[in-house]
Protein backbone atom coordinates (compact mmCIF):
# COMPACT_ATOMS: atom_id res chain seq x y z
CA UNK A 1 0.00 0.00 0.00
CA UNK A 2 1.43 3.26 -1.28
CA UNK A 3 2.16 5.82 1.98
CA UNK A 4 0.50 8.93 2.26
CA UNK A 5 -2.68 10.98 1.34
CA UNK A 6 -3.32 11.48 -2.35
CA UNK A 7 -3.14 14.81 -3.82
CA UNK A 8 -5.86 17.20 -3.20
CA UNK A 9 -5.12 19.64 -6.16
CA UNK A 10 -4.51 18.86 -9.98
CA UNK A 11 -1.00 19.01 -10.56
CA UNK A 12 -1.62 20.38 -14.05
CA UNK A 13 -3.80 24.09 -12.63
CA UNK A 14 -0.96 24.48 -10.15
CA UNK A 15 1.56 24.12 -12.68
CA UNK A 16 -0.33 26.77 -15.12
CA UNK A 17 -0.66 29.36 -12.49
CA UNK A 18 3.30 28.74 -11.48
CA UNK A 19 4.10 29.70 -15.09
CA UNK A 20 2.14 32.90 -14.71
CA UNK A 21 3.52 33.81 -11.57
CA UNK A 22 7.23 32.70 -12.86
CA UNK A 23 6.21 34.40 -16.03
CA UNK A 24 4.84 37.88 -14.57
CA UNK A 25 7.89 38.01 -11.60
CA UNK A 26 10.71 36.08 -13.07
CA UNK A 27 12.75 33.00 -11.25
CA UNK A 28 14.24 35.54 -8.74
CA UNK A 29 11.19 37.81 -8.16
CA UNK A 30 9.02 34.54 -7.11
CA UNK A 31 9.24 33.84 -3.81
CA UNK A 32 7.87 30.32 -2.41
CA UNK A 33 4.91 32.18 -0.63
CA UNK A 34 3.95 33.60 -3.97
CA UNK A 35 4.00 30.25 -5.45
CA UNK A 36 2.41 28.54 -3.20
CA UNK A 37 -0.27 31.13 -3.19
CA UNK A 38 -1.06 31.20 -6.96
CA UNK A 39 -1.23 27.50 -6.49
CA UNK A 40 -3.17 27.07 -3.80
CA UNK A 41 -1.00 24.45 -1.88
CA UNK A 42 1.30 24.53 1.20
CA UNK A 43 4.59 24.05 0.59
CA UNK A 44 5.16 20.27 1.65
CA UNK A 45 2.81 19.66 -1.14
CA UNK A 46 5.04 21.62 -3.47
CA UNK A 47 7.45 19.78 -2.60
CA UNK A 48 6.16 16.47 -2.84
CA UNK A 49 4.79 17.29 -6.22
CA UNK A 50 7.01 19.23 -8.19
CA UNK A 51 10.34 19.65 -5.96
CA UNK A 52 12.41 22.34 -5.20
CA UNK A 53 11.27 25.96 -6.63
CA UNK A 54 14.42 25.21 -9.43
CA UNK A 55 13.13 22.14 -10.49
CA UNK A 56 9.53 23.29 -10.48
CA UNK A 57 10.88 26.31 -12.34
CA UNK A 58 12.47 23.41 -14.83
CA UNK A 59 8.70 22.12 -15.44
CA UNK A 60 7.13 25.12 -16.22
CA UNK A 61 9.79 26.27 -18.68
CA UNK A 62 8.83 22.66 -20.54
CA UNK A 63 5.36 23.70 -20.25
CA UNK A 64 5.89 27.17 -21.16
CA UNK A 65 7.44 25.52 -24.37
CA UNK A 66 4.73 23.07 -24.82
CA UNK A 67 2.45 25.68 -24.41
CA UNK A 68 2.11 29.56 -25.12
CA UNK A 69 6.09 29.10 -26.20
CA UNK A 70 4.99 26.71 -29.00
CA UNK A 71 4.60 28.78 -31.83
CA UNK A 72 8.09 29.02 -32.18
CA UNK A 73 8.74 25.20 -33.31
CA UNK A 74 5.72 25.70 -35.11
CA UNK A 75 6.62 28.27 -37.27
CA UNK A 76 9.27 26.37 -38.47
CA UNK A 77 6.90 24.25 -40.42
CA UNK A 78 6.31 27.44 -42.92
CA UNK A 79 6.69 26.76 -46.66
CA UNK A 80 9.13 29.96 -46.87
CA UNK A 81 11.83 31.37 -45.27
CA UNK A 82 10.26 34.50 -45.05
CA UNK A 83 7.37 33.49 -43.18
CA UNK A 84 9.12 31.50 -40.50
CA UNK A 85 10.64 34.34 -39.97
CA UNK A 86 7.49 36.59 -39.99
CA UNK A 87 5.60 33.77 -38.09
CA UNK A 88 8.22 33.84 -35.10
CA UNK A 89 8.52 37.50 -35.14
CA UNK A 90 4.87 38.22 -35.08
CA UNK A 91 4.39 35.35 -32.78
CA UNK A 92 7.25 37.19 -30.66
CA UNK A 93 4.71 39.95 -30.65
CA UNK A 94 1.30 38.20 -30.00
CA UNK A 95 2.96 36.22 -26.81
CA UNK A 96 4.97 38.87 -25.09
CA UNK A 97 2.50 41.84 -25.53
CA UNK A 98 -0.96 39.82 -25.86
CA UNK A 99 -3.54 40.70 -23.68
CA UNK A 100 -4.05 37.37 -21.91
CA UNK A 101 -0.15 36.13 -21.17
CA UNK A 102 2.19 38.23 -18.69
CA UNK A 103 4.37 40.81 -20.96
CA UNK A 104 7.85 40.15 -21.50
CA UNK A 105 9.16 36.11 -22.11
CA UNK A 106 9.38 33.90 -19.79
CA UNK A 107 13.12 32.78 -21.31
CA UNK A 108 14.31 36.02 -21.84
CA UNK A 109 13.54 37.03 -18.13
CA UNK A 110 15.43 33.84 -17.05
CA UNK A 111 18.24 34.60 -19.12
CA UNK A 112 18.72 38.41 -17.65
CA UNK A 113 17.60 38.16 -14.30
CA UNK A 114 19.09 35.44 -12.68
CA UNK A 115 22.07 36.24 -10.08
CA UNK A 116 24.71 33.72 -9.00
CA UNK A 117 22.63 30.92 -6.98
CA UNK A 118 20.24 30.64 -9.73
CA UNK A 119 22.95 29.23 -12.06
CA UNK A 120 21.21 26.29 -13.33
CA UNK A 121 17.97 28.36 -14.11
CA UNK A 122 20.38 30.60 -16.23
CA UNK A 123 21.57 27.70 -17.80
CA UNK A 124 18.67 25.96 -18.79
CA UNK A 125 17.19 29.07 -20.17
CA UNK A 126 20.23 29.84 -22.38
CA UNK A 127 19.88 26.04 -23.59
CA UNK A 128 16.39 26.69 -24.54
CA UNK A 129 17.47 30.09 -26.34
CA UNK A 130 20.33 28.57 -28.29
CA UNK A 131 18.11 25.24 -29.07
CA UNK A 132 15.63 27.72 -30.70
CA UNK A 133 18.14 29.56 -32.63
CA UNK A 134 20.18 25.83 -33.89
CA UNK A 135 16.68 25.01 -34.61
CA UNK A 136 15.56 28.51 -36.76
CA UNK A 137 19.26 27.89 -38.77
CA UNK A 138 18.72 24.50 -39.72
CA UNK A 139 15.29 25.23 -40.83
CA UNK A 140 16.90 28.93 -42.59
CA UNK A 141 19.53 26.07 -43.95
CA UNK A 142 16.89 24.64 -46.62
CA UNK A 143 15.12 27.54 -47.51
CA UNK A 144 15.55 29.15 -50.96
CA UNK A 145 14.61 33.07 -50.44
CA UNK A 146 16.88 34.39 -47.91
CA UNK A 147 18.55 37.85 -48.33
CA UNK A 148 21.26 37.84 -50.58
CA UNK A 149 23.30 39.47 -47.83
CA UNK A 150 22.36 37.10 -44.83
CA UNK A 151 23.31 33.78 -44.37
CA UNK A 152 21.12 30.92 -42.25
CA UNK A 153 23.49 30.99 -39.46
CA UNK A 154 23.36 35.48 -39.10
CA UNK A 155 19.68 35.66 -40.25
CA UNK A 156 19.13 32.77 -36.94
CA UNK A 157 20.95 35.36 -34.67
CA UNK A 158 19.29 38.27 -35.78
CA UNK A 159 15.55 36.95 -35.60
CA UNK A 160 16.40 36.08 -31.61
CA UNK A 161 18.21 39.05 -31.34
CA UNK A 162 14.79 41.10 -32.40
CA UNK A 163 12.45 38.74 -30.67
CA UNK A 164 14.02 38.80 -27.43
CA UNK A 165 14.33 42.78 -27.98
CA UNK A 166 10.71 42.43 -28.50
CA UNK A 167 9.92 40.52 -25.36
CA UNK A 168 12.12 43.18 -23.52
CA UNK A 169 9.94 45.98 -24.69
CA UNK A 170 6.46 44.35 -23.91
CA UNK A 171 7.77 43.86 -20.72
CA UNK A 172 8.64 47.51 -20.70
CA UNK A 173 5.20 48.30 -21.50
CA UNK A 174 5.53 48.93 -25.28
CA UNK A 175 1.96 48.03 -27.06
CA UNK A 176 1.03 45.13 -29.04
CA UNK A 177 0.44 47.62 -31.85
CA UNK A 178 3.87 49.41 -31.43
CA UNK A 179 5.62 46.18 -31.49
CA UNK A 180 4.15 44.74 -34.79
CA UNK A 181 5.05 48.17 -36.59
CA UNK A 182 8.64 47.18 -35.15
CA UNK A 183 8.05 43.80 -36.22
CA UNK A 184 6.95 44.45 -39.66
CA UNK A 185 9.85 47.54 -39.98
CA UNK A 186 12.26 44.42 -39.20
CA UNK A 187 10.98 42.13 -41.68
CA UNK A 188 10.76 44.78 -44.42
CA UNK A 189 14.06 45.65 -43.68
CA UNK A 190 15.37 41.96 -43.30
CA UNK A 191 14.09 41.34 -47.11
CA UNK A 192 15.04 44.84 -48.54
CA UNK A 193 11.49 45.85 -48.73
CA UNK A 194 10.76 49.36 -49.08
CA UNK A 195 8.51 50.96 -46.56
Amino acid sequence: MPGGRPRSFDADTALDRALEVFWRRGYEGTSLADLTAAMGINKPSLYAAFGNKEELFGKVLARYLDGPGAYAADALDAPTGREVVERLIHGAVDLTAGDSTPHGCLCVKAVQACGPDAHAVHRDAVAVRKAGEAALRRRLEQATDLPSRQGPAGLAALVHTISDGIAVQAAAGRSRDELRHVADSALRALWGEGA
